[in-house]
């Protein structure tokens, strides 16, 4: 029995080039672009340091054309995907790339922004958050109280 294993790649940050979009010969669409995150921390002394990454993610068919329509350089966007290595050898040198291979984008910069309009549309998924009930000052509610 083969054990089970998992690759799985989730990043936010932003587009550092607008994407390129090529078809292969068989007329696959593929995208390419890069995202860069940051972190940072503070080091012994309490300096802030900061550090970017720079993420290359390629998407195909219909995510690799919704990319190249929806993305420019700048924009923050979410990335799901699979870390994938490929290597060639062009002029007897051997090249080898790490890759995002992308199955899910969401842009989270704003797409377009009509001068009257207060919601602007970022591909997220909207969820409506329930308000949190207020709770009466009278009532008296210890920990012994708990039914559980």
């Amino acid at each position: 029995m083969a054990s089970r294993s998992l690759n799985k790649a989730l990043i936010i940050g932003n587009l550092t080039r607008d994407p390129e979009l090529r078809y292969t010969p068989n007329g696959n669409a593929v995208c390419s672009f890069s995202v860069a995150t940051n972190s940072s921390w503070k080091d012994v002394d309490g300096n802030v340091k900061e550090v970017a990454e720079f993420h290359n993610v390629v998407a195909w068919n219909k995510l690799a054309e919704i990319c190249s329509q929806i993305l420019k350089s700048g924009m923050k966007v979410y990335i799901e995907g699979e870390i994938r290595t490929r290597g060639w050898e062009k002029d007897g040198v051997k090249h080898q790339k790490t890759e995002i291979r992308a199955v899910d984008m969401k842009a989270l910069s704003p797409l377009s922004k009509s001068e009257d309009a207060d919601v602007v549309d970022t591909g997220v998924d909207k969820v409506d958050v329930p308000e949190t009930p207020e709770i009466p000052e009278d009532i008296d509610a210890s920990i012994d109280d708990l039914p559980f």
